[in-house]
């Protein structure tokens, strides 16, 4: 079977700008949340976020495209461009129909969304922006980056909120079994306005603790709820043979392994679909539990969640079978981006043989029977699981391996 691989990661996070300077942070335990500064969140019950700090767009996007672009967007192709570099791929120099681009989204650009709709209602329909008509959809990342590198390979965007970016890295994969050179994947994502904030107030899972080293604390007894994020990461996923032939810098592992699957509906008496999913995941890479020497888990920080994790978990690996982290403590979870980051991290922690710390918890509560990362800690790694639940039953596993 065709082996896709890594050869370049763009990461923009809210402890982070760049690949090396947000994996130096996270090792150190550097957390990127604090009060919500993108608007006034004074009268919200939540109040804090993770935000990308230090990002100047008009450093890195060209001004015909300011106007047209939300700030999801920009951090996206900030993001595509760096991931592009990082593996010494000019596009120019291959086939135009050869480069996809697959990126995740949770419900699209609502901070650019919002402003044109209070310009409608405040001044009329004569102020609302022509970019309206697709700077706010939910394809915007994939079309703006495969516009701006000229990229007409097989593309696509996956909706499954949080599960998102496992589940386009997986169909990049796909596309690299298809005969395909290279797909850009991952995901970006911002939605750090009154939009965006309500709906996620409105679940019920955001935690409404202010202090921001406290706010998100999963498998803790203290645990209460998510704190949101934005950024993201997009990884280049290149057949591995065409990065062997074009003399790739590096590989940072191969995709191995991947599954996603759909919790029962509530009632059913069925259980939760993430074990089945990280089980797949292992089949799909011909692996065995004991294989695995790492787990990024999906860390919802809600007390009812974080025990369906840590029970399949555990159900998997037995008690302690395994060091499991959630670096996502640093950044909060960032909708369709959190799960590329952890992609991204995790093959950073292969790479460099050493697991980076759940930041902010000490020590998982009693019912967790999990060995939680809450250091940095050095190790043998060759082979990692990510997992990531999205809102509304979406399960997603992905399996990355080193490959020297």
């Amino acid at each position: 079977m065709t082996a896709a691989v890594v050869t370049g990661l763009g990461i923009t996070a809210p402890n982070g700008l760049g690949t090396e300077e947000f994996w130096k942070a996270t090792l150190a335990g550097e957390s990127g949340l604090g009060p919500v500064t993108r608007f006034d969140a004074s009268q919200y019950p939540s109040r804090i976020a993770g935000e990308v700090t230090g990002y100047v767009a008009e450093d890195h996007i060209p001004s015909r495209l300011m106007p047209q672009t939300d700030h999801m967007t920009r951090l996206a192709l900030t993001a595509a461009d760096w991931a592009l570099k990082d593996a010494g791929i000019d596009t120019d120099e291959l086939p135009q129909y050869g480069i996809g681009v697959v990126t995740a989204a949770s419900g699209g650009a609502v901070e650019f969304g919002q402003r044109e709709l209070q310009n409608l209602w405040s001044k009329g329909k004569e102020y609302v922006s022509a970019y309206q008509s697709f700077a706010w959809f939910y394809a915007v990342n994939t079309g703006q980056i495969s516009i701006r590198h000229k990229l007409r390979g097989p593309s696509g965007v996956l909706l499954t909120e949080q599960a998102g970016g496992i589940d386009a890295i997986g169909h990049a994969r796909r596309h690299i079994r298809k005969g395909f050179p290279a797909v850009i994947a991952g995901g970006v994502d911002a939605a750090i306005c009154p939009w965006g904030w309500v709906p996620q107030i409105a679940s019920g899972l955001m935690s409404t603790v202010d202090d921001p080293t406290r706010a998100y604390l999963p498998f803790a007894a203290e645990a209460g709820g998510y704190v949101p994020g934005e950024g993201g990461a997009i990884l280049l996923v290149e057949e591995a043979g065409s990065a062997a032939a074009r003399g790739a810098g590096h590989v940072y592992g191969e995709i191995a392994g991947y599954a996603a699957t759909l919790d029962p509906a509530p009632g059913s008496g069925r259980p939760p679909g993430l074990r089945r999913a990280a089980e797949n995941a292992l089949a799909d890479a011909g692996i065995t539990p004991e294989d695995i020497d790492v787990v990024f888990a999906d860390a919802s920080g809600v007390p009812d969640l974080d025990r369906a994790e840590s029970q399949a978990l555990t159900e998997l690996f037995g008690p302690a079978g395994v060091p499991v982290t959630a670096p996502k403590t640093m950044t909060g979870r960032l909708l369709a981006g959190g799960a590329a980051l952890d992609a991204a991290t995790a093959l950073l922690a292969l790479r460099d043989g050493v697991i980076p710390p759940t930041a902010h918890v000490t020590t998982p509560a009693p019912e967790h029977t999990i060995d939680l990362v809450t250091e940095a800690r050095e190790a043998d790694l060759r082979t990692a699981l990510v997992l990531a639940r999205g809102h509304g039953g979406f399960n997603a596993a992905l399996v990355v391996r080193r490959t020297t």
